[in-house]
Formats: C-alpha cells, structure tokens, sequence
C-alpha cells in the first residue's frame, strides 16, 4: 500500500512539475524570448493585442514543442545541397521559378526532419517557428514570391534569408560547403551561369568572357 501511495505522490509531483515549467515557457518573457522577431510580427498581426499573440505562440508550443527532428543521413543532405545550388543558379534567369523551387525544397526538407508535411503549409510554418523562429519568415517570403512575383532585388533577398532555413535544418550553417555539392563546383560551361558556391547573383553574367569583364554584383 505504501508503494503505491509513494508512486501516485511521484507522478503527480512530475505533473505538476511538468504544468508549472508549460506555464513558465508560455509566459510572456519567455514566449518573446522564444520567437523574438516572430513574437513581433504575431504581435503586430493581432494589431498590439499581447493577449492575443500570447495565446497564439503558446498554442504552437503546445502543438508542436516536443517535436524531435529526425536527422538527416549523408545520402539525403548530399542531395539537398545539389538542390540547392541548383536553385540558386536557376535564379539568373528564372528569378520567380527559383522562389517556387526554394519553397517546394523547403518543404520537403522540414517534412523529412520530421515537421508536418507541405499539404500543411500553414502548420508546417507554425511548428518550424517554434523551433526556427529566427529562420521561418524567409520561408515564407519565398513562397509569396513563388506565388505572386515581385521585384528582382527583392525575391534574391527573400532566397538569402530563405537559406538561413536550410542551413538551420541541414545543419551547414557556418560551413563552407553548404549549398555546395562535394566534387561539384564546377557545374556549368556557360560563364552566365554562377559556380555552386557563389552567393545567389544579383545580374546574370555576360554571354562570354570577352563580352564583358565586369564582375557581377555578388550579395
């Protein structure tokens, strides 16, 4: 009797131990300090109502914080950097069509690390804020892009920040590699065409080499 009078008083210390630390992360320090500029923008969407953006961050906690990524093996993150510089090379000619590729990888990118899938798009964006709140917007910009265009300068930017999200979730944040295939730099004979590690291109380059010897803009 003793035994399980000491087990029935252990697992409710552990749930109230659990609620008091729900409580303490959904508070509204905590919640800002949690998704900092995502904080900002729920707020802002709410019209200032902290109430109200408060209550919306911690439904994401709730939904989604214990998510667990899956990791990525070698054979998936080789593929996904090929993708991704593919993508951004495709941005020379194709700026729009870039935005959709970048969203489109994305998405699968969170799905196989363990997010909702892309038939979720809205969800799928709720649980990577939890998670990547410092990273999400660029994920979305790209997918506004994808749908409704817009200038240039402003979609290579949306690709730059959108970048910071597959560096997050491939974990090449910070490496020389990312986005770069090994064995691969050199994917292309056409001199318009970037390298796989050159930084996503403002202009497209010159039809050759003797055309033009200006060197295109880089970031």
């Amino acid at each position: 009797m003793l035994t399980v009078v000491i087990i029935v008083a252990a697992v409710i210390v552990v749930a109230v131990a659990a609620y008091a630390l729900m409580r303490r992360e959904n508070t509204g320090p905590a919640l800002k300090k949690r998704f900092g500029p995502e904080y900002d923008r729920t707020l802002a969407r709410h019209n200032g109502d902290t109430a109200a953006a408060r209550q919306e961050l911690g439904e994401r906690v709730k939904r989604h914080g214990s998510l667990k990524e899956r990791p990525l093996d070698a054979e998936s993150l080789a593929r996904y950097e090929a993708e991704w510089a593919g993508v951004q090379r495709r941005f020379v000619d194709s700026p729009q069509q870039a935005m959709a590729d970048a969203g489109a990888l994305l998405a699968r990118l969170a799905q196989e690390r363990g997010y909702p899938g892309p038939e979720q798009g809205d969800e799928q964006i709720a649980a990577l804020s939890v998670h990547h709140a410092h990273e999400v917007e660029g994920y979305r910009t790209v997918r506004k892009a994808a749908e409704h265009g817009g200038d240039t300068e402003r979609m290579r930017e949306s690709l730059l920040s959108a970048r910071s999200l597959y560096e997050a979730l491939t974990g090449s944040a910070g490496h020389p590699q990312a986005g770069r295939p090994a064995d691969h730099a050199e994917l292309s004979d056409d001199p318009r065409t970037p390298r796989a590690h050159d930084d996503i291109p403002a202009t497209a380059r010159p039809e050759s080499p003797a055309a033009d010897t200006r060197t295109p803009k880089g970031i």
